[in-house]
């Protein structure tokens, strides 16, 4: 089987090969022959490219401070909650499912004791940025066995599940080689990634 891959264009779009292609509605288009998938923010035809990239002024360097890449652990009686900042795609389904455990504003922001285990299991994996990861009695948990796919999030990421390959791309400290986020609003400091740029630049998909 062909492996499921996405190569970042310098300066230009996601090529995508291998892997299917969906809206969170569940609409799904044919990508037997792979598509250019925008990443500017700019397309008139998101989520495909159109061209627009090359006359933005779209960059794609990445200025994120590398000192900011660490996993961090937080350890409970039960559950150790393992989190990297640094590939947050701000979906808070954590801050805003369970508050008790992922506690804005607060530090340490995470408390691995505030919420049983499988609530804390359960909240993790919605995490689509692989941010959060846990480990249980010392054993990080295996990713889930999802097919190639890319969904298209509203007014936000593409968030990628099943091991889509980044081809020459550096992952992040402690990053899930299932699942991750990418920028398609084009103003995340941390590209290819997703950073959660996409509030701050009111991005808008009303394709």
């Amino acid at each position: 089987m062909a492996t499921p891959k996405i190569t970042c264009l310098k300066h230009g779009p996601y090529l995508l090969a291998n892997a299917g292609l969906r809206r969170a509605s569940g609409e799904t288009w044919p990508t037997d022959k792979g598509a250019a998938l925008c990443r500017c923010g700019g397309s008139s035809n998101k989520p495909f490219c159109d061209g627009t990239h090359g006359r933005n002024g779209f960059r794609d360097d990445n200025r994120a401070d590398p000192a900011k890449d660490r996993r961090e652990a937080y350890a409970g009686k039960a559950i150790t909650v393992l989190d990297n900042r640094a590939l947050c795609a701000h979906a808070a389904h954590c801050t805003e499912e369970l508050a008790s455990v992922f506690r804005y504003g607060k530090e340490p922001w995470i408390d691995a004791d505030g919420a049983a285990a499988k609530e804390i299991i359960a909240v993790i994996r919605k995490c689509p940025s692989g941010a959060l990861s846990y480990a249980i009695d010392g054993v990080e948990a295996a990713p889930p066995g999802r097919a190639p796919m890319v969904t298209v999030t509203a007014n936000g990421p593409y968030a990628l599940t099943g091991g889509i390959e980044l081809v020459d791309v550096k992952p992040g400290d402690g990053a899930s080689s299932e699942h991750c986020t990418l920028c398609r609003c084009g103003a995340s400091n941390n590209k290819p990634f997703c950073d959660g740029s996409h509030w701050d630049a009111a991005f808008k998909d009303p394709s």
